[in-house]
């Protein structure tokens, strides 16, 4: 998913980016790979924590990318990775990354099964394996343990 940045989208003072709009852009643009593979809708149940490492500014191109890392009986993890493109360099710079769980859901809102992931790389099997990790830990934190 590709934006400009609008002055609309800026706190209006140093002309930076607002988080919150960022934010938004990253749950729709992961939305759409969770969707994609769900095959149907789903609901956002949780973002990772979000850490801006540089300021993104009014004017410049911003490349949101999201791929599905894993997929559990009803939920998966999304992965996007935020960076902006300087178009006269045609260089990027790395802005943010977040991670998301989704829910498929049903026609009355009610989680259901997915469809396993396919793992075809290395990369695949690597986010997998981390993604793994990471939602072991928000079971753990959640004090639901692994076995929910």
């Amino acid at each position: 998913m590709t934006q400009i940045v609008m002055p609309m989208h800026t706190n209006g003072v140093a002309g930076v980016m607002f988080g919150g709009i960022m934010m938004q852009w990253i749950d729709v643009c992961a939305g759409v790979a969770a969707m994609r593979h769900a095959a149907g809708a789903v609901l956002t149940a949780s973002i990772d924590r979000l850490d801006f490492m540089s300021p993104v500014h009014v004017g410049e191109i911003v490349v949101l990318q999201a791929q599905v890392n894993y997929v559990s009986r009803t939920s998966m993890e999304v992965g996007c990775r935020v960076e902006t493109e300087d178009m006269q360099k045609r260089t990027r710079r790395y802005v943010t990354k977040a991670y998301l769980t989704f829910v498929a859901i049903d026609e009355d809102g009610r989680p259901r099964p997915l469809i396993p992931l396919e793992l075809e790389t290395d990369d695949d099997r690597r986010r997998h394996e981390g993604a793994e990790r990471r939602r072991k830990e928000r079971l753990t934190a959640a004090g639901r343990g692994a076995a929910a």
